[in-house]
C-alpha cells in the first residue's frame, strides 16, 4: 500500500499472538522486541522508586504534617487500578506508540484527540526536561562531596544529557535491559532500607501510620497531591505496544502488574521508614532535613550504605529520564506519521527507534538546562536553584497535565466501550472508568488547590497560574489545531478514523 498520499495517524494493528503488521514505508518502531518484564521495568522507571522513597515520602510527611502518607500511595493505587480496567482492555485493542491520542480520538473524537496528544507531549516534555534539575543537582553533589571537586549542576545535567541522548537513539530492549538492572537495584536498596527500619525501629512495630484517622482528615487533599507524583509514567505501557510481544495481553499485564507493585511497594516503604525514624518523629525530621533525611538516617548506621543508596539515586534518575525521553520521542512519531506534526517526526532510525522525535526532545532538553543555567548564575537560592526551580516547576505542572489527561481518558474509555459490540459488564464499561474519572478529577482539582504549595516561594506569584496555564493552553491549542486540519487540511483530518485498523 502507498501511504506517500494517504498517512492513518492511528495506525492500529490488527495483530495476531506474535506477528506484527509491517511498518509504514518512512519506517516504523521495532516491532516484537520488549516482553512483559521488560515493560513493568519501563513503566516502573518512570517512577523512580528509590527517589520516591528518599524525595517523595519525606516531602510528603513533612508537608501534611500528617502520619497517613502509606494510604494516600494506597487510595491512589486503588484509583489507579479501577482506571487499568477499561485501559487494559482499550490498549489491548488499539497499539499505537500515541496511546492516549488514539484512545480519546476513539472515545471523544478527532479534535479531543490531537488536543490530548498535545497535552500529553508538552506533559512528558516537561516532566521530562525538569528531571535534569533534580539530577544534575544530585551527580555534581555525589561528585563533589566524593574528590572535593566543584562541578556546577548544569555540567553534570548535561553529562546525564549526553548518556540519555545516545540510549533515545538506540534500540529500545537495549535501553530496557539497561532500565531492568537499575529499577532491581532500587528495588533492593528500597527493600533494605526497609528491613532495616523495621529491625531498629525505635518505638516498637506500630499501626499509627495505618490509622484511618491520620488519612481522611485535613491534609489528605496534600497526601494525594503530592502522592500522585509517584505514579506518573505507569500508563506508559501502551506508548511502547507497537514495540510489544503480543501486546494484547503484554501492555495489559504489564499495566497491571506495574500500578500494583508500585502502589503496595510504596505504601509498605513509607510505612516501614516510618517505623525506622519514630512514627513520633518522622514528621519533624521530614520538615528539618527533607530529602536528606533518608540518608543521614542511614548513614548512621551504615555511612557505606548511605553512599551506595546517593549513587543509586543518580542512577535512578537516570531511568527515569530514559523511560520519560522515549515517551516523548514517542509522541513526536505518532503526532508526525499521522501529519498532525510535520512528516520528519515520523522517521525512525534501523533500530526501530523513533530518531526525529528523540533528536527533537534532545535538543529542547539542552535548550531548557542552558537557560536555567544561565538564570541561576548567582542565584540566592545557591545550589538548590535547578531544585527549587526547574525540577518543581517543571514536574509538578507535567503531573497536573498527566492527571487531567487521565481523567479525560476515563471519558473516552467509558463511551469507546459502551460503542462496542461485545457484551462487556456494566462493572468495566461503566463502574470501573466511572470510579477512576471522578477519584482522577478530584486528585486534579486537589493538585491545582495545592499548587502554591507544590512549588513553593521560589519565583514570582505568577508561577502558580503560568505554569497550569501552559498545559491547558497546549490543551486548548490542540483543539484549534484539530479544527484547523478540519477545514483546511480534510484529508488528513478525515485519515484519522477512516483508516484505522480495529482488532
Amino acid at each position: 500500500m502507498d501511504t506517500s498520499m494517504q498517512s492513518p495517524a492511528l495506525p492500529t494493528r490488527n495483530v495476531q499472538p506474535g506477528h506484527r503488521a509491517p511498518n509504514e514505508s518512512e519506517g516504523g518502531l521495532g516491532a516484537g522486541r520488549l516482553g512483559t518484564t521488560s515493560l513493568v521495568f519501563m513503566i516502573i522507571a518512570a517512577s523512580a522508586p528509590l527517589t520516591v522513597l528518599a524525595g517523595g515520602v519525606p516531602t510528603n510527611f513533612g508537608v501534611s504534617g500528617l502520619l497517613g502518607v502509606p494510604w494516600g500511595y494506597l487510595a491512589l493505587g486503588i484509583i489507579l487500578v479501577f482506571f487499568a480496567v477499561g485501559y487494559g482492555i482499550m490498549s489491548s485493542k488499539i497499539q499505537n506508540s500515541g496511546a492516549f491520542y488514539a484512545y480519546v480520538s476513539e472515545g471523544l473524537g478527532n479534535r479531543q484527540g490531537i488536543a490530548a496528544a498535545i497535552l500529553a507531549l508538552v506533559s512528558y516534555n516537561m516532566m521530562q526536561v525538569g528531571l535534569y534539575g533534580i539530577f544534575g543537582f544530585s551527580l555534581a553533589n555525589l561528585i563533589n562531596g566524593w574528590f572535593g571537586t566543584t562541578i556546577s549542576w548544569w555540567v553534570a545535567a548535561l553529562a546525564g544529557w549526553l548518556l540519555v541522548a545516545a540510549m533515545g537513539v538506540g534500540n529500545v530492549d537495549f535501553s530496557a535491559k539497561v532500565l531492568g538492572v537499575l529499577v532491581a537495584l532500587e528495588f533492593i536498596v528500597v527493600a533494605g532500607v526497609s528491613l532495616l527500619s523495621l529491625g531498629v525501629a525505635p518505638e516498637g512495630i506500630t499501626v499509627e501510620t495505618m490509622r484511618p484517622s491520620q488519612f481522611f482528615t485535613d491534609g489528605i487533599g496534600v497526601l494525594l497531591a503530592f502522592g500522585i507524583a509517584a505514579f506518573m509514567g505507569f500508563e506508559s505501557g501502551a506508548i511502547y505496544s507497537e514495540e510489544a510481544r503480543d501486546p494484547e495481553r503484554t501492555v495489559p499485564k504489564a499495566t497491571y502488574v506495574a500500578v500494583g507493585t508500585i502502589a503496595l511497594f510504596y505504601a509498605f516503604s513509607a510505612w516501614a521508614f516510618a517505623q525506622g525514624v519514630g512514627p513520633s518523629e518522622i514528621i519533624d525530621k521530614a520538615i528539618e532535613l527533607g530529602p536528606d533525611l533518608v540518608f543521614v538516617w542511614l548513614g548512621d548506621y551504615s555511612p557505606f550504605a548511605a553512599n551506595v543508596a546517593n549513587l543509586l539515586v543518580v542512577t535512578s534518575l537516570i531511568a527515569a529520564l530514559v523511560a520519560f525521553h522515549n515517551a516523548a520521542a514517542r509522541y513526536f512519531f505518532s503526532l508526525g506519521r499521522s501529519r498532525v506534526l510535520p512528516k520528519r517526526f515520523a522517521a525512525s532510525s534501523t533500530k526501530g527507534a523513533p530518531i526525529a522525535g528523540s533528536l527533537t526532545q534532545t535538543l529542547l532538553a539542552v535548550v531548557v538546562i542552558a537557560g536555567f543555567a544561565v538564570a541561576g548564575n548567582g542565584s540566592e537560592m545557591g545550589e538548590q536553584f535547578p531544585v527549587l526551580t526547574l525540577f518543581t516547576w517543571l514536574t509538578n505542572a507535567a503531573a497536573f497535565g498527566l492527571v487531567f489527561l487521565l481523567a479525560v481518558v476515563s471519558v473516552s474509555i467509558m463511551v469507546w466501550l459502551n460503542k462496542q459490540e461485545k457484551n462487556y459488564s456494566l462493572f468495566t464499561r461503566v463502574i470501573a472508568p466511572l470510579v477512576s474519572a471522578c477519584g482522577l478529577v478530584a486528585v486534579f482539582v486537589l493538585v491545582l488547590m495545592n499548587f502554591p504549595l507544590m512549588i513553593g516561594d521560589t519565583g514570582p506569584d505568577a508561577l502558580v497560574w503560568v505554569m497550569p496555564g501552559i498545559i491547558i493552553a497546549s490543551g486548548l491549542v490542540g483543539l484549534a489545531w484539530g479544527e484547523y486540519l478540519k477545514h483546511e487540511q480534510p484529508h488528513i483530518y478525515a485519515s484519522l478514523q477512516d483508516n484505522l485498523d480495529r482488532i
